[in-house]
């Protein structure tokens, strides 16, 4: 016997059966202390936010580039957005906003530049789709953030239209600019936002956002000036807004979850300890009951929590229950031919060791001088007379297996079964169907 493999497969039923449970009931104290638990999903969250912001727009960026004009001009610009928190440090953020963009060329020399003095872009609409990565969403210092920092990126389409002031003080309005169909009114072109921003949380439900973007627009005419060798127009946009937490008031906000400390406290939930400690004690106990089973005292290969007779003396040849198997009492084998009937315990093909020194004979015999044996089987009347039949056949078999298996070869070995069929006493007795619950064998 493995015990070894034994003692790890009754660890784990006795664990399975002893500890599972309270490991789930840990696991449910510790959901129940705590609104999230990690790992378990966007659903124990609130995800969704909307927000509202208003500030200034200008067309300088804050890293500098090259302008078609010298001066800008204080413009207001508003929106709204519409975000999705995918995790604790992503999401994505649809933004929709207007406005107006405009700038002078009052420092350039006789006050113009490329033929223009100043410009006034009207932004009809601008839309587009941004991810938003928080930066900082661990804070050391406290359990539950409450200023984030996050940068932008994305892609958008921006609706406009500009009207410029030659040096000469011409107007050229490009909504007076009538299409093929007299109805297009504003230019439209792809733009890539930029940016950056902090956001402070001010309740559970609101926060205040602090932004800044920079959008490149794929085109060299949003100021209304296409000045050979420049580069292709921006604008930028700070602006201060609040956000609006959507969703459940029993879920907590995403964007204000600390991993880590929500990682602390489920790691560190009093129950779960407890149940912990208890789950190794329970495993203790299974340890010591694997060894304990495992006590062979009288070495006779049958622990003692199952030997039936213990002490037995060492070399001692023992059955499944450790008491001594009965000694075969014949004097020698010189009077076995070999072809002597072999018995059978009641509805049973299992072979008696009585029956060993017969078969070892037949077995020499049939080895060393070749030829083929008839193997018999009957059974005594009790029960059906299919089952019987079956029984006949099985304790026939059980001879065939026992000489094949000390080097018989198979060929030499024809077995039959007879069931109830010629019995040798008679069956209204019990000594009589004894006797008939045999093997007989014959040479061919």
């Amino acid at each position: 016997m493995n015990y070894s493999t034994l003692k790890k497969g009754l660890a784990v039923s006795f664990v399975a059966a002893l500890g599972v449970t309270s490991l789930a009931s840990a696991q449910d104290s510790t959901a129940t202390s705590s609104s999230a638990k990690v790992f378990g999903g966007r659903s124990q969250y609130r995800t969704w936010t909307i927000g509202v912001n208003g500030g200034v727009m200008s067309p300088f960026l804050a890293i500098g580039g090259s302008n078609d004009f010298t001066n800008a001009d204080v413009n207001l610009g508003y929106g709204i957005s519409l975000k999705k928190q995918l995790g604790h440090a992503f999401g994505l953020e649809g933004n929709i906003f207007r406005g107006k963009v405009s700038g002078t060329n009052k420092d350039a020399a006789n006050g113009s530049q490329f033929g223009y003095s100043s410009f006034e872009t009207e932004i009809g609409y601008a839309a587009d789709i941004r991810g938003v990565v928080n930066v900082a969403t661990v804070d050391f210092l406290r359990r539950e953030n409450s200023v984030n920092f996050f940068v932008t990126a994305g892609y958008g389409l921006v609706a406009y239209a500009p009207k410029t002031t030659s040096a000469t003080g011409v107007e050229f309005d490009w909504k007076d600019k009538a299409g093929d169909n007299g109805d297009k009114t504003y230019v439209k072109e792809a733009y890539i936002p930029v940016g950056a921003g902090v956001k402070f949380k001010v309740s559970d439900r609101v926060a205040f956002n602090l932004g800044y973007t920079m959008h490149f627009i794929d085109s060299d005419n949003f100021d209304g000036v296409v000045a050979k060798g420049n580069t292709k127009d921006k604008f930028s946009y700070g602006y201060a807004g609040l956000e609006f937490s959507l969703g459940s008031k029993s879920k907590p906000d995403l964007n204000w979850v600390n991993p880590l400390a929500l990682m602390y406290d489920e790691l560190k939930d009093p129950s779960l300890r407890q149940e912990v400690e208890a789950l190794k004690n329970r495993v203790s106990n299974v340890e010591k009951s694997i060894e304990d089973l495992k006590k062979d005292s009288d070495g006779d290969g049958v622990s003692d929590q199952f030997d039936k007779c213990p002490g037995t003396p060492a070399g001692t040849a023992v059955d499944g229950s450790g008491c001594p198997l009965p000694v075969t009492t014949t004097t020698g084998t010189g009077n076995v031919t070999g072809f002597e009937t072999i018995q059978f315990e009641f509805n049973s093909s299992v072979l008696k060791t009585e029956s060993y020194p017969t078969l070892d004979k037949l077995s020499s015999t049939l080895r060393e001088e070749g030829g083929k044996v008839s193997v018999k089987g009957y059974a005594s009347s009790e029960g059906t007379a299919a089952y019987n039949l079956k029984l006949s056949k099985d304790r026939a078999n059980s001879v065939k297996t026992y000489l094949v298996n000390s080097g018989v070869n198979a060929s030499q070995v024809a077995t039959k079964g007879y069931g109830e069929a010629n019995p040798i006493a008679s069956n209204d007795t019990e000594e009589g169907r004894i006797q008939n619950r045999r093997v007989e064998t014959s040479r061919n």
